[in-house]
């Protein structure tokens, strides 16, 4: 038992990095670090949140969804990676659904997700 009271401390004392608040149907940039052998560098993933999931900060995890090329790319980001270096909100959309896994099956205008009104402010909240 004491052994996970170490673990728990160790997390607790990490810098906890604050992202904007983001859902479902929100588009998001995504910067995060990529090793390459001895070299690092940044690279954006843009696209659209379609999930969330994780019940503890430490297993919480989003998809983000983009078509590139043509073919859809998904990637999971949890969100305590140290490798994510900064998420900005694009466009914050309008769903009825907390899991949007339909657009994959959608194709051309029927994709589109509608937007909803955003003023644009970056609201800053601590990932939970």
């Amino acid at each position: 038992m004491d052994l996970m009271k170490i673990v728990e401390q160790s997390f607790a004392n990490e810098k906890v990095a604050t992202f904007p608040k983001f859902k479902a149907g929100d588009t998001i940039t995504v910067t995060y670090r990529i090793k390459e052998g001895d070299k690092e560098r940044l690279q954006n993933f843009r696209g659209v949140v379609i999930q969330e999931r994780g019940a503890t900060p430490t297993t919480r995890t989003f998809t983000v969804r983009k078509v590139s090329g043509g073919i859809g790319v998904e990637r999971i980001f949890p969100f305590q990676s140290p490798f994510i270096e900064n998420i900005e909100l694009n466009k914050v959309g309008k769903v009825r659904r907390a899991r949007i896994f339909y657009l994959r099956k959608l194709s051309g205008k029927k994709a589109r997700i509608k937007e909803r009104k955003f003023s644009g402010k970056k609201v800053e909240a601590a990932a939970e």
